[in-house]
């Protein structure tokens, strides 16, 4: 077993803590800042300690602070600039995988200057920025770089974060541990207090709320492990699998076979294929199964099937007897991208998508990219689109990848890219579990995509064909709004039509989809927020965008026939 803990080493500015704590967060790992507990067992600041004691006493709390916090894991530490200088702090790097986040002196300087207390930074004068132009911090740093440079070489890995957003070096970071631990034979074990998962199942990502923690594992044939994996999360009770009429004769008969293997009783219901499906109506439903057999507290509900399942049994998961366990066996790419991940669930109501349902996390998340090979192409297309949108709203490296994947065509599906834009939605929702900040910036593309579904009677459009379009409404909006500029609005469409995805929904009321917006649920005060693109990989939300913009884009993306 490899220690789980990482260790992030790199001049100031380099912006360890910030990628830190998204890493930690999409690991399911504790995060802490080296710097930080220093103060907090000597109950000074960093630069009060070295102007009082000097460096090389500093030094030394900082090898002791390394210490301390080695021994939590699993743990992602942010270490000071300096670290690495001192052969005790060397030892305690030594003990884990530990990482050199590289960027010119230039930019490192640049960064510090621009942060708040950043001038606080004694090291970079001996007693703090000398001045405040730049230039003093820019030589400085260069000095720094030449004299730590030999020793941030003998980190394990290293990634340049030049021109990477934080969410991108996390990204970075986490592929990078996953090739560390994998090659070291670590099995991934969670911790002490969590289930030991078996070394066969790969977990791409763990998603940590206030109210749960749960691996989503990515592994080619983990499907047929989906018992095993239950037994893994401790659940006990029977086990009720739900799915519809066109996944459930491919895949709920070998849901019950490995339920079965793992020792518990299993049977399974079938719901209607199809969105027009996903309704109250149907809840009931599986209400009435479920109740028929007098489900009880301690089982559990397994939902195999693409979003709608995930959705609808879910929901009906979370509010049969006040809520049961339940655990996504996703089918379809955009469940597996997008609904099997969060906790989101609920079925639809005329005036709108999703517009009942609940917040619940699943027990459990099983990804086999191998059950794809079932999927018609139109239908991989479809999830599609959210790997896209992934990359567009969060991470510009999985972007530029999914550019190059795709030179001659959608590339085949992988457990790497499904695991990437798994990792990118475990760590939002870690963050931001009901959508009150950051968890907003997944529905880009979204606003306009479920008014499309409304207005059509969710029959014309897949899912992911609808956010297609919404994406170039709302690029459009953030090119006309100048946070986003002629070629990366073209960069994002041509990526969507590699993908075989629409750009256009020809003969559609531009008026009525507008209209339809408003009963979308990011509407505040009367207000859309429109979730744009400040630039490819960044994403930020606007609710004063001029309706006038939001017509133009529309005409644009809904032509008349």
């Amino acid at each position: 077993m490899v220690p789980q803990r990482i260790f992030l080493v790199g001049l100031p500015g380099s912006g360890k803590t910030t990628a830190g704590r998204i890493l930690a967060a999409r690991l399911g790992w504790a995060f802490d800042d080296s710097d930080h507990e220093i103060e907090r067992t000597e109950g000074r600041t960093v630069p009060e300690i070295i102007r009082a004691d000097g460096e090389h006493a500093f030094r030394e709390l900082e090898a002791a602070a390394l210490e301390r916090l080695s021994s939590r894991d699993p743990i992602v530490v942010a270490t000071g600039g300096g670290a690495p200088t001192f052969p005790a702090s060397r030892n305690v790097l030594s003990s884990g995988f530990s990482v050199w986040l590289s960027l010119s002196p230039e930019e490192a300087a640049r960064r510090v200057l621009s942060e708040s207390g950043g001038a606080e930074r004694p090291l970079l004068s001996g007693t703090g920025i000398a001045g405040t132009t730049e230039v003093p911090a820019v030589e400085r740093m260069h000095g720094l770089l030449a004299a730590r440079l030999e020793l941030y070489r003998a980190a394990d890995a290293a990634v340049d974060v030049e021109e990477l957003s934080p969410e991108s070096v996390a990204s970075e970071l986490a592929l990078l541990w996953d090739e560390y631990s994998r090659q070291h034979h670590n099995d991934r074990e969670a911790r002490t207090d969590e289930p030991a998962w078996p070394s066969t199942l790969h977990v791409a990502a763990v998603v940590h709320t206030p109210t749960a923690t749960y691996p989503v594992i990515v592994a080619d044939g983990c499907f047929d492990a989906v018992g095993a994996v239950c037994r893994n999360a401790g659940l006990t009770g029977r086990a009720f699998i739900v799915s519809d009429s066109a996944v459930g004769p491919l895949f709920a008969g070998r849901a019950k076979t490995s339920l079965e293997q793992a020792g518990y009783e299993a049977r399974s219901f079938e719901v209607p294929a199809g969105e027009e499906h996903k309704t109250l109506a149907t809840v009931e439903t599986v209400y009435d199964w479920l109740l028929l057999h007098r489900v009880e507290r301690a089982d559990f509900v397994v939902c195999v099937g693409g979003g709608v399942v995930t959705d609808l049994a879910g929901f009906a998961a979370a509010t049969c007897l006040r809520g049961i366990d339940f655990v996504h066996a996703p089918t379809s790419l955009l469940a597996m991208a997008d609904a099997a991940i969060g906790g989101k669930t609920g079925v639809d109501h005329p005036r709108g998508k999703n517009m009942i349902g609940a917040f619940a996390q699943p027990r459990a998340v099983v990804i086999d990219p191998l059950v794809l090979g079932s999927l018609p192409e139109r239908h991989l297309r479809n999830g599609w689109a959210e790997l896209i949108k992934h990359g567009l709203i969060l991470d510009d490296a999985l972007f530029r990848d999914l550019e190059d994947a795709s030179a001659n065509g959608p590339p085949l599906m992988s457990a790497e890219l499904i695991g990437r834009s798994v990792s990118i939605k475990a760590g939002v929702v870690s963050d931001d579990e009901r959508e009150a900040g950051r968890r907003t910036l997944l529905n880009y593309g979204h606003t306009v995509g479920h008014a499309i579904e409304a207005v059509t009677g969710f029959s014309r459009y897949l899912h992911g064909e609808a956010v297609s379009i919404g994406m170039h409404v709302a690029g459009r909006i953030s090119r006309d709004l100048g946070l986003l500029d002629d070629d990366e609005l073209q960069r994002q469409q041509v990526l969507l039509r590699k993908f075989g995805l629409p750009e256009t929904a020809p003969g559609l009321d531009a008026d009525a989809v507008f209209d339809a917006t408003r009963s979308d649920k990011k509407v505040h005060g009367g207000n859309i927020r429109w979730v744009l693109l400040h630039g490819l990989g960044n994403a930020v939300t606007r609710d004063d965008v001029p309706e006038a913009v939001v017509h133009r884009a529309l005409e644009a993306a809904l032509p008349r026939e």
